[in-house]
């Protein structure tokens, strides 16, 4: 019988400051696509990452009225999702060092994306979160929401990302 890897101790516990260090230099400058798209990751917990990016005109998807394009929205739900994920193996084996976080990360990949557009993507900065529903041994559930300046929700998504 395969046992399932532990649970984080504290699902709100901040991670290691040389973790987080590690994630957001991933996150922001490894990743060229999301160094293209402007994120930051602002906070990381156990179980929850919070993400910005600004408004640039590049990223317009409807020229006439200054709209985000959608699959800007989306590559910043599902790429938040998976930091979100790869947060909670790293709390889940605490102990190890960063280069061991990334062999796990390596093969962590989305199996499955819904993104529900609720208002048009018009702001000056936005702010991404995600939080892990669910962690498995194989499999990992997400819920992203995606926020304009002012705090309204302009999209929300749910992600499923193989972790094994």
């Amino acid at each position: 019988m395969i046992q399932s890897p532990p649970a984080p101790q504290n699902e709100n516990l901040e991670l290691d400051a040389d973790i987080f260090s590690s994630l957001k230099n991933l996150f922001e400058e490894q990743i060229v696509f999301n160094k293209l798209l402007g994120l930051k990751l602002n906070t990381v917990t156990a179980t929850h990452v919070c993400a910005s990016m600004a408004m640039r005109p590049d990223l317009i998807g409807n020229f006439s009225e200054g709209r985000l394009h959608g699959g800007v929205i989306s590559a910043a739900l599902d790429t938040t999702g998976g930091i979100a994920v790869t947060a909670a193996l790293c709390a889940r084996y605490a102990g190890e060092s960063f280069e061991q976080h990334t062999v796990r990360f390596a093969k962590l990949g989305t199996i499955d994306l819904r993104i529900d557009y609720m208002r048009p993507g018009i702001s000056t900065h936005f702010e991404i979160h995600a939080e892990v529903i669910r962690l498995g041994s194989r499999i990992a559930n997400t819920r992203m929401e995606f926020m304009g300046a002012d705090g309204k929700l302009l999209a929300t998504g749910n992600g499923v990302y193989i972790v094994s």
